[in-house]
């Protein structure tokens, strides 16, 4: 069975996130459906990793086994036109071979956080950026951010029911910037634990309120403890922009 990989944008407003679940609408189950009606098979989709309820994504990825082979550009349209009118988009196919895994070749994964950081609230990005009315120090923001780089014991930055094996990973890269209104904090790991970067976004954004010191960070990440941490960024203004898989450079967060 010819292997492809997918690679997928969607708006995670109002679904259950990636994986299927037994309530609720999810990509996975939007992506299967298509697959069925597309080519009267019932296959598994294979996703890069999961993503939570609201939470969306530009560049996720997947792979599946297709009884035949077809062009990859016939696959992506048919997906397409049987997915409508959800708000999931089959951006590319393309033939891989069959020791590619959507989640398991991946060598790094990419995160944006986008918060609106203006008094008035949002209109046309409503569901799609945290609105925060006070001014943040950004300056401080990025300051406290390199302070989480590298290998570390992350569980103040876990949710208590992540499955994953181990609180340690390695965070290559957490950067904040700001043009105009938004402020977008990019980060980018082999892989996450459970709600990380939410908890790490809202632990910083208390820092930009002055309402921490960046060594408040510092000592948080030491403490290894829940709620030692600062809240949770809602899932809204989350989004998977890339998985690398090539280990190439993670492109200029202005570049779109």
């Amino acid at each position: 069975m010819p292997r492809y990989k997918l690679t997928i944008e969607y708006d995670g407003t109002g679904m259950v996130g990636w994986q299927r679940q037994a309530t609720g609408q999810s990509v996975q189950e939007l992506l299967e459906r298509a697959v069925r009606l597309y080519c009267g098979s019932d296959l598994r989709v294979h996703g890069a990793g999961r993503t939570d309820a609201g939470v969306h994504a530009l560049g996720m990825t997947a792979h599946l086994d297709l009884p035949r082979a077809d062009a990859p550009e016939k696959i992506r349209g048919a997906l397409n036109h049987h997915m409508r009118p959800a708000k999931v988009s089959v951006l590319s196919a393309e033939p891989v071979g069959d020791d590619f895994d959507a989640r398991r070749s991946a060598k790094s994964r990419v995160y944006v956080y986008r918060i609106l950081n203006r008094r008035a609230p949002p209109m046309l990005d409503r569901n799609r950026v945290w609105h925060v009315a006070p001014q943040l120090d950004v300056g401080v923001m990025a300051e406290a951010a390199q302070l989480l780089l590298g290998k570390h014991d992350f569980s103040t930055f876990r949710d208590s029911l992540c499955q994953a094996r181990s609180p340690v990973k390695t965070l290559d890269r957490l950067a904040v910037t700001r043009s105009g209104n938004e402020i977008r904090i990019t980060a980018q790991a082999r892989s996450f634990l459970h709600h990380q970067v939410r908890n790490m976004v809202g632990t910083l954004k208390l820092v930009g309120l002055h309402q921490w010191r960046p060594q408040h960070v510092a000592d948080a990440l030491a403490a290894r403890d829940r709620r030692a941490g600062g809240p949770m960024a809602p899932a809204y203004g989350l989004y998977l922009v890339e998985v690398i898989y090539d280990g190439r450079s993670l492109r200029a967060p202005d570049d779109g």
